[in-house]
């Protein structure tokens, strides 16, 4: 029997051998214009319904970075400047935002001993705003997209595992993995050390029917993603092993975890949990709160900000957000105004191709365009 011989030969199919059946379309006027009139004609309408969306949220935005430095002393009330107001529903001249400023006593466990800024926003809506509603904190200039800053964390730590201190001395949480008495930092990294503290309350002024101002209350809960609860879990460090990050110090005794003052359940902790999923821009709004059972009346409202996040050290900006969700999410009329465009450009370039094509229309398949038979701009041949 003769050995079989080898070949590189593909076998003898459609696919190998390119045989499949294939179609190719031929561009006419009869198929492309009618396409930018039928696409034009979807994508318009579809816009101003996405824009209509859009602008059926009513959103409160103040920028309050200034605050601490630019607003009266409190009780003295002054309008904000109009380059710090960004939107605000229904607002006229006679119900401008006001703010003010005043001192507090710093937090139980400061070291520094400075006092601290509270801001105090105050704002009128004209008509009720629906449940849900809810409140961001909105930040710019500020790079959690850092390829150093972005995988600042470890993950076995977050999710309850106490991971030994030399081990997270030579992981990803340098340079905030070791306290300065040697010991692990918890939750260790830089995202966790930088997290957002100030402080945000909004209470109705003078609400009808109350004789005192009452609370408009935000809940902390339902603010992180499903997803993202899953990642964390509580703490299996003893207390004495390990120290809160240096930016949380004022938090505790001596900046030191205690029983009395435990390290935070981060399981059950949601504004860290939004604050660790980082942001793929450098401006970016958060979710601090929500309220899904309560109208938010006509009235006037004052917003307490108690000023400890730093931003005018790198070039940043804060604002406080209050907003509402139409059934396709929140504020943003970038896709309605794209949808709205695209529809319009083919629209006009549908009717400038009808009217080239009814002017000066060319015959399907005509020779006398192919380029060799195309003689204009060419030498005669020479003999």
């Amino acid at each position: 029997m003769a050995p079989e011989t080898k070949s590189r030969k593909p076998a003898n199919t459609a696919f190998k051998q390119q045989r499949l059946k294939a179609w190719q379309p031929i561009l006419t006027p009869k198929t492309v214009l009618p396409t930018f009139f039928i696409v034009g004609l979807i994508f318009a309408p579809l816009g101003g319904l996405l824009l209509y969306a859009s602008n059926s949220v009513s959103e409160v935005v103040i920028d309050y970075t200034y605050c601490d430095s630019k607003a009266t002393v409190y009780p003295i009330y002054e309008p904000i400047p109009s380059q710090y107001i960004t939107s605000l529903p229904q607002s006229n001249s006679s119900t401008a935002p006001m703010w003010s400023r005043e001192v507090v006593a710093p937090p139980e466990f400061n070291l520094t001993g400075l006092n601290i800024w509270r801001c105090r926003i105050q704002f009128t809506i004209s008509s009720a705003l629906k449940p849900p509603v809810f409140i961001y904190y909105r930040l710019t200039n500020f790079y959690q997209n850092h390829r150093r800053y972005v995988k600042s964390f470890d993950a076995n730590q977050l999710s309850g595992v106490a991971v030994p201190l030399e081990t997270l001395k030579g992981g990803s949480c340098k340079p905030m993995a070791e306290s300065a008495d040697n010991h692990a930092i918890y939750p260790c990294g830089l995202i966790a050390n930088s997290i957002f503290n100030d402080t945000i309350n909004v209470t109705f002024i003078n609400p009808p029917g109350s004789p005192t101002n009452q609370s408009y209350e935000f809940s902390k809960k339902g603010i992180a993603w499903p997803s993202d609860k899953q990642k964390y879990g509580k703490t299996q460090y003893n207390i004495a092993d390990i120290r809160p990050p240096p930016d949380w110090a004022s938090r505790y005794p001596n900046g030191t975890y205690t029983q009395d003052y435990p390290p935070p359940d981060i399981s059950q902790d949601e504004s860290f949990q939004v604050w660790m999923r980082t942001a793929g821009l450098p401006d970016f709004r958060k979710l601090y709160g929500r309220n899904d059972t309560t109208v938010m009346e006509a009235g006037t409202y004052e917003i307490s900000i108690d000023y400890e996040f730093p931003v005018t050290r790198y070039g940043g900006t804060k604002s406080v957000v209050i907003s509402t969700v139409s059934f396709l999410g929140g504020k943003n009329p970038f896709l309605g105004i794209v949808y709205v465009a695209s529809g319009a450009l083919c629209v006009i370039l549908g009717c400038l191709f009808t009217a080239r094509n009814l002017y000066k229309p060319r015959k399907l398949g005509d020779h006398t365009y192919l380029s060799w038979n195309n003689n204009q701009g060419r030498a005669a041949p020479s003999n």
